[in-house]
């Protein structure tokens, strides 16, 4: 790996075989997210997703952004930032009007379905790269990864884009998962080169993950050291960004009742991220 040297920051670890131009990135600076940059997800499957937030969003002045564990009232939430958004996830128009006016019987209507909107930034191949530190209390997860907006909707998942995975960590045994899952999230979903691995300790406790996504596959890294890799199922299509954390236990039974790790998080606990960077090759 290469250092990519960004001025007051810290620096890229890039794959040494290749000449890399930077495309996009948010280094945090600042006191307010850059709205301009990210959204936030609040739906999920259709349906406003109760433990999602836009709110506990932290820019510390140290160029970092913190997302944060928060609880109210027994229930916990956080939030997920994304550059773009996937067509099942927006409720539907009748659903919108539903959550807007309580109006009764429109809710199970399926058309019209729901507008995207404008993405804020969306990219094919490259390298994304990610520098974060890694939330400390049980219960919660957070994640780095790319999905398309049309995700499952063909047979073949390198038309319709799929979910890659830069970096999930669900447990705090030290341990991350990267990998791909691809075509969707039925029965036909195909994935391939998702691995489970120790990090271990760095001096500031910051890591940097990375995809490198070409035409020929897909290459992960951690902390310039390879991971995993895959030549199967190659998006074709352009994808969005996510940068995101999870509460446990709420898409299982009521969707109200949060894990019972989760419940002996203490707080104040959070995801720090140090910057986001995409480089495209020379």
């Amino acid at each position: 790996m290469k250092e990519f040297i960004i001025t007051g920051h810290e620096s890229s670890l890039l794959p040494k075989a290749y000449n890399w131009k930077l495309m996009w990135h948010d280094e945090f600076d600042g006191t307010e997210l850059d709205r301009e940059k990210w959204d936030f997800r609040l739906d999920f499957w259709g349906k406003r997703f109760q433990t999602y937030t836009d709110k506990g969003i932290i820019l510390d002045g140290k160029s970092n952004v913190e997302i944060h564990l928060l609880e109210k009232d027994g229930q916990f939430y956080s939030a997920q930032l994304q550059t773009g958004s996937n067509s099942f996830d927006l409720p539907n128009r009748y659903q919108q009007i539903a959550n807007a006016s309580n109006v009764p019987g429109v809710e199970n209507e399926i058309w019209p379905l729901g507008e995207l909107s404008k993405p804020k930034f969306m990219h094919r191949y490259g390298y994304y790269e990610v520098r974060c530190k890694l939330q400390k209390q049980p219960g919660w997860w957070s994640a780095f990864w790319l999905q398309s907006p049309s995700i499952g909707t063909a047979y073949d998942p390198s038309y319709s884009g799929i979910e890659c995975d830069i970096m999930e960590n669900f447990t705090r045994d030290g341990e991350v998962t990267s990998g791909n899952i691809f075509g969707g999230y039925g029965s036909q979903r195909k994935s391939d080169a998702r691995i489970r691995y120790p990090i271990g300790e760095s001096e500031d406790g910051f890591h940097r993950f990375g995809v490198h996504w070409s035409k020929e596959g897909y290459v992960f890294y951690c902390d310039g050291r390879e991971t995993t890799r895959t030549n199967k199922y190659v998006s074709k299509v352009e994808q969005f960004i996510l940068l995101t954390t999870e509460c446990k236990g709420y898409r299982k039974g009521n969707g109200r009742t949060p894990d019972v790790e989760l419940r002996a998080a203490v707080l104040p606990d959070c995801f720090t991220v140090d910057y986001v960077r995409v480089f495209d090759e020379l």
